[in-house]
């Protein structure tokens, strides 16, 4: 699996783990983030990795910056990302939700919860069935702007 990590310089360090993390998991890792702790727009390896998953170029995407909120609000310009503090909701995001971006913030979640976070993400499968509903549904906001809501009783 092909893995693309970015991160601000809030995240250096915790990046570094993450990525060894992932290659011991067996994973290839393409790195979109920052190796210096000066100052960097975190909008930058937010696009970047989300670009790189909406292109097929990674099969999906890891986001560190300090809270994980302002880079996954970059990459949720190109493609979605899901952002999670705890284990439990990132396993959810991918099974109900078919999330292929992580975030998480260096600031927020140390090495070890981060590891098991991207653990929980990575090893679930999307469940599909009334899920696919939902996520279709987000797609089409996604596409249009807009979603055409049908009256249940019809």
């Amino acid at each position: 699996m092909k893995i693309g990590i970015g991160n601000d310089h809030a995240a250096v360090e915790l990046k570094n783990i993450i990525s060894e993390h992932l290659k011991e998991r067996g994973c290839e890792v393409v790195n979109f983030g920052t190796d210096s702790t000066e100052s960097f727009d975190y909008p930058i390896a937010g696009y970047k990795v989300g670009r790189a998953v909406a292109d097929g170029d990674v099969d999906l995407g890891i986001l560190i910056c300090g809270t994980g909120v302002g880079i996954s609000l970059a990459a949720n310009k190109v493609e979605g990302a899901v952002v999670c503090s705890e284990p439990f909701s990132a396993k959810l995001s991918r099974m109900h939700n078919n999330t292929n971006v992580l975030a998480f913030g260096a600031r927020v979640v140390g090495s070890e919860l981060a590891k098991m976070i991207v653990d929980e993400w990575l090893d679930a499968e999307f469940e599909g069935g009334r899920h696919e509903r939902r996520v279709n549904m987000l797609k089409e906001i996604d596409e249009t702007g807009h979603l055409k809501i049908v009256d249940e009783a019809e």
